[in-house]
């Protein structure tokens, strides 16, 4: 009678196939979640770059003059990108147009970033993105000179 029991035990493969789906479940929903985060890091890398021209292009506008409105646009540039947490490779590039700097006229702000994702949840994404915003901005007809 023992030596039946466990004769069929040993060759039951009975719940076989269940555990062994939740191994690959486990496995499957980690990846999607990876790719989740993955996509939700591009996305904000993208939003930050974005608002950082947006940023850069108004704070241009509230300077008294062109090489003012350059150096602060820059400035608002690299502050906002590093208070975001993006690592650009390479650095930023932001080019200021100023050649309509009077009021009426308006300054552009493009911003350049070629991010790294290498550090995104322990994926070891190789390479990196290129993020590009621009933005204008109107300077206000009644300001002083």
């Amino acid at each position: 009678m023992m030596a039946t029991w466990l004769r069929r035990a040993r060759t039951d493969e009975r719940g076989a196939v269940t555990s062994e789906m939740a191994v690959v479940m486990v496995t499957f929903f980690a990846g999607f979640l990876m790719l989740v985060v993955f996509a939700g890091r591009v996305g904000q890398a993208e939003n930050d770059v974005r608002s950082a021209a947006h940023e850069a292009a108004r704070a241009a506008t509230l300077a008294a003059t062109p090489e003012a409105a350059d150096a602060r646009a820059r400035e608002v540039v690299a502050s906002n990108l590093a208070a975001s947490g993006i690592a650009c490779s390479g650095g930023i590039t932001t080019n200021v147009d100023v050649s309509e700097f009077q009021p009426g006229g308006w300054v552009t702000v493009t911003v350049t970033c070629n991010a790294s994702f290498n550090d995104v949840a322990s994926l070891n994404v190789p390479g990196s993105r290129n993020f590009t915003a621009s933005a204008s901005e109107i300077i206000d007809v009644f300001r002083s000179s």
